[in-house]
């Protein structure tokens, strides 16, 4: 007897179901030999450091962000402000708190986690 949209008698899967996959999405990290400066420490707000955005890309979401000695410190957590005077928000690591960074202190990124302004900017332009 059949077993509805699952198909198949007897345990078999059958039907609709598709293949499995490993779910895992392993891929190849860039080399930190390739972190740039991409800001500098403004103030803190909360458990996030907000940062002056000093290079000319924008950062991913989620980018990873290091200091000098390529120490991951947190993630790019938001942009926001103007375009040329643009802030990103770091959430930090759960083993560091705010009161470790000072102001004006410099954060890196890896380079191939930067958009560049005119790639932003064609997102927004009309289609046509």
């Amino acid at each position: 007897m059949g077993r509805g949209f699952y198909g198949g008698s007897r345990g078999s899967r059958g039907g609709f179901r598709g293949g499995r996959g490993t779910g895992s999405r392993s891929f190849e990290q860039e080399p930190l030999e390739a972190i740039e400066l991409v800001g500098e420490v403004s103030h803190t707000c909360q458990r996030d450091l907000v940062c002056k955005l000093l290079n000319e890309g924008v950062p991913f979401f989620n980018a990873p962000i290091y200091l000098e000695n390529k120490q991951e410190i947190g993630k790019v957590e938001e942009i926001f402000g103007p375009i040329k005077k643009s802030l990103f928000s770091v959430k930090l690591s759960d083993n560091l708190n705010t009161e470790s960074f000072k102001e004006g202190q410099k954060m890196y990124i890896n380079k191939f986690k930067l958009l560049t302004m005119e790639r932003i900017m064609s997102f927004n332009a009309p289609k046509g």
